[in-house]
């Protein structure tokens, strides 16, 4: 997707003479805007508030080095972003899977699974809403019950919103944690520019709280690096005054992507798989022995008019070893014409993997 020319002209027409340092929690006038854009969500927050960073990456890293000592537990649903490993590791924390299946379309908000896995050691739990690598979305009513059971056992919920613009079901409307204002020692939203504005580029994110303990320390890790790069927050500023309808655009854009590829997908013999309601990822079961093997041989062996195709294996996304093995995720981030080739070639791998290699 193209990202919005607000963000090139913008910088185009900087020029403050000699590139200083921006003020460590973040420039004032990106503060400003990410606060307009949250209040048109319902949420307000303060200056003070919002702390920017290189990217959701960061924001993540300085979260989880913020609020984790070793060996305390992060229960995050899998599978999952594979950098929040390094994340809580890099923090000396434990992660404690909370398991879902394909038959369940990956779902997760279940209350006696998520209180089963809080220990005297557990400090967070962390989601993605809606969801890398399934896309899945959670209802109002599953939001409100996990913001229940973090305010009931004084966790913090990590909530990590990148692909909030990107639910193909008005019913989820845009959804955000931070309307619940109980939770507001609880929570940190972990936001970027990246997915929303098709900007990956530009490495500009936020983490967001109103934990004032929390603050102080996510202040010590940004003064720590000095500044976000001023380019990119010069850039990124002028992407929140982009018109909403660039917002449904794409999403119709991805809306067509997702249907072209669970059309191809349900047509392949013994793929399972549920639409995702969200984000621009994928998981799927395969009839295949080892996802990972499988992709090997594609990218080896497997031809048809001099083309193959990649997938990203599932396992990596799970921390529950043997998960995974036969599940991949599909980003359907390429032109339709081009997702539908994709699937047609996977469709042909698998069934010559299967009569050639596995010999069914």
């Amino acid at each position: 997707m193209p990202t919005p020319e607000a963000f090139f002209n913008a910088i185009r027409c900087f020029d403050p003479g000699t590139l200083a340092y921006e003020a460590s929690p973040g420039r004032t006038s990106l503060i400003e805007a990410i606060q307009k854009y949250y209040a048109n969500l319902g949420v307000t927050l303060d200056k003070g508030d919002i702390f920017i960073t290189t990217g959701g990456s960061e924001a993540l890293l300085f979260t989880c080095l913020s609020i984790l000592d070793p060996y305390t537990e992060v229960i995050i649903p899998e599978p999952y972003y594979p950098n929040y490993t390094t994340f809580v590791h890099a923090a000396g924390g434990v992660i404690r899977a909370l398991p879902t299946c394909p038959e369940e379309g990956y779902h997760y908000a279940f209350r006696d699974r998520i209180e089963k896995l809080i220990t005297n050691n557990t400090r967070a739990i962390m989601i993605t809403n809606p969801g890398n690598p399934t896309g899945v979305v959670l209802t109002e009513e599953e939001m409100r019950m996990i913001a229940d059971i973090a305010k009931k056992h004084d966790l913090f919920l990590i909530s990590d919103e990148v692909y909030r613009e990107f639910c193909y079901d008005d019913k989820f409307g845009v959804p955000c944690m931070g309307r619940f204002t109980d939770i507001d020692d609880n929570l940190i939203i972990v936001d970027s520019v990246s997915k929303r504005f098709s900007s990956c580029g530009a490495r500009v994110g936020c983490v967001i709280t109103k934990n004032k303990d929390l603050q102080q320390a996510l202040l010590k890790f940004c003064q720590s690096r000095l500044s976000v790069a001023t380019m990119d927050q010069v850039g990124a500023t002028a992407l929140y005054s982009v018109e909403p309808d660039y917002f449904e655009k794409s999403k119709e854009e991805y809306r067509r992507r997702r249907d072209a590829v669970m059309t191809g997908l349900r047509k392949i013999p013994g793929v399972l798989v549920e639409e995702p309601m969200g984000a621009f990822y994928v998981m799927a079961r395969l009839p295949v022995d080892d996802a990972d093997k499988f992709q090997q041989w594609l990218l080896e062996e497997f031809s048809d008019d001099n083309e193959t195709v990649m997938f990203a294996p599932g396992a990596p996304f799970y921390e529950t070893p043997g998960s995974g093995i036969n599940e991949v995720r599909i980003a359907y981030v390429l032109e339709q014409k081009e997702l539908e080739r994709a699937i047609a070639l996977l469709g042909k791998g698998i069934a010559r993997y299967r009569k050639e290699i596995m010999g069914l």
